[in-house]
């Protein structure tokens, strides 16, 4: 979960922890990617010694400070898991102080599978929004199974902005509402990198209240015939291809996810409705043989029929890893219909790993109503630091200063890559 900042982030309390176990044997390749000593390595081995430099992580750097021996790990990720945990302290205008626990675990279960993770965060502000977002991707021993779980539990005062893409910031509507939301797909490999599945949705928003625009101007929600609980739930179909190296910081590869998600009255929904999501994302070293990564991303969230609950509405930052919109506030443009890209370029500020740098742009278009236009793109772009939280698993603290329109500005904070 992001902490997003419009003024200023207080202080980053930057204790963490990595519990680094030893493997009993080493995992069985799942491609042979020859090394030059005569072994092979897993496609998404991550290698801790990178062209003759020790590659370093935060734990590193905090042993050297206190004058501590380095922390013996393995050069891949085994069986036994490894974890990182991040707290951290913030201030801004929308949350006021935030208290924030963030971490992931990644492992394998088995030592022929591919990573597995495991990315759980908390936190609780000064404006009483109380947050616990989990979410799982379980590969089975064989890798023909992946298992892949988004479980959130919010108290969450929001303010909406009304729909699309062209809703003024001055049409600021505070809300309040709880939140509960259990999705669970199991995809089964259908050859190469393809993989195709099932699962179900379950959204829940109850307690919903609102106080209307601060200027006394028309309320799209009020206007979209607002309830005080909605659900949505049914099943879902999903297709998947992903050739990346690493799922938790990508070097190069693609990755593909189309899901297809419907709502039935007859399951406790509140209404029909259909919706589907095309997220694809392509990595590639740049310039070629170096560190630096190139990335893209495009995501496109529609509703493709019914009527959907006001807060399941495609919505800026409300996609599944919150990462959409970068420069804005989560919930910012919100409509029937979402078309969203980003590029971003990873560069290499310490050859030993410990620091780089990434530029990104984005821009999203919505369309207010089903089967009406979309409206204004509206772009994002800023730089941002990475700090490496985890050198075997490649997981980075991601710090990013984004800038939107009509003023709009902040801090985000995230344990592991947006895209």
């Amino acid at each position: 979960m992001k902490i997003i900042c419009k003024s200023l982030l207080l202080l980053l309390a930057v204790v963490c922890v990595r519990y680094s176990y030893g493997q009993e044997t080493k995992p069985v390749p799942l491609t042979n990617i020859p090394t030059g000593k005569g072994k092979v390595i897993p496609r998404d081995t991550v290698i801790v010694s990178n062209k003759g430099v020790q590659q370093q992580d935060v734990s590193d750097a905090l042993r050297r400070l206190f004058g501590l021996k380095p922390a013996p790990v393995n050069d891949t990720i085994g069986t036994k898991p490894q974890l990182s945990v991040v707290p951290a302290i913030g201030y801004t205008l929308v949350s006021r102080l935030a208290v924030v626990l963030s971490g992931n675990i990644a492992f394998r279960t088995s030592p022929q599978s591919r990573i597995s993770t495991i990315i759980a965060s908390t936190d609780y502000t000064q404006n009483k929004q109380f947050t616990v977002p989990i979410q799982t991707s379980i590969w089975s021993k064989d890798n023909e199974y992946n298992f892949i779980g988004d479980y959130r539990f919010y108290k969450y005062p929001q303010s909406t902005y009304g729909l699309g893409s062209s809703a003024s910031i001055k049409n600021e509507d505070p809300m309040d509402y709880s939140f509960f939301q259990f999705y669970e797909t199991a995809q089964r490999h259908v050859g190469g990198n393809w993989y195709t599945g099932i699962g179900y949705l379950f959204d829940d928003h109850w307690d919903i209240t609102h106080n209307g625009p601060k200027d006394g101007a028309h309320s799209d929600y009020a206007a979209y015939h607002p309830r005080n609980h909605t659900i949505s739930t049914g099943p879902t179909i999903t297709a998947l291809y992903d050739s990346r190296d690493n799922s938790i910081n990508p070097s190069k590869g693609w990755f593909g996810n189309l899901q297809f998600r419907t709502s039935f009255q007859s399951l406790g929904s509140s209404y029909d409705w259909q919706s589907m999501i095309i997220d694809v994302r392509k990595y590639f070293r740049f310039p070629a043989g170096s560190e630096n990564v190139l990335a893209f991303w495009t995501y496109e969230w529609l509703v493709l029929g019914g009527k959907a609950p006001y807060l399941d509405l495609p919505s800026t930052s409300w996609d599944p890893n919150s990462a959409t919109g970068r420069g804005y506030i989560q919930g910012r443009y919100r409509g029937a219909q979402m078309v969203y890209g980003e590029v971003e370029y990873r560069y290499r500020i310490t050859s030993d790993g410990l620091l780089n740098g990434v530029a990104f742009f984005n821009a999203q278009s919505l369309s207010a109503q089903q089967h009406t236009r979309l409206q204004t793109v509206q772009p994002g772009f800023g730089p941002g630091l990475r700090i490496k939280l985890n050198k075997v698993s490649k997981t980075n603290i991601a710090i990013d200063y984004g800038f939107g329109s009509q003023g709009s500005k902040g801090l985000f904070i995230d344990v592991g890559e947006v895209f």
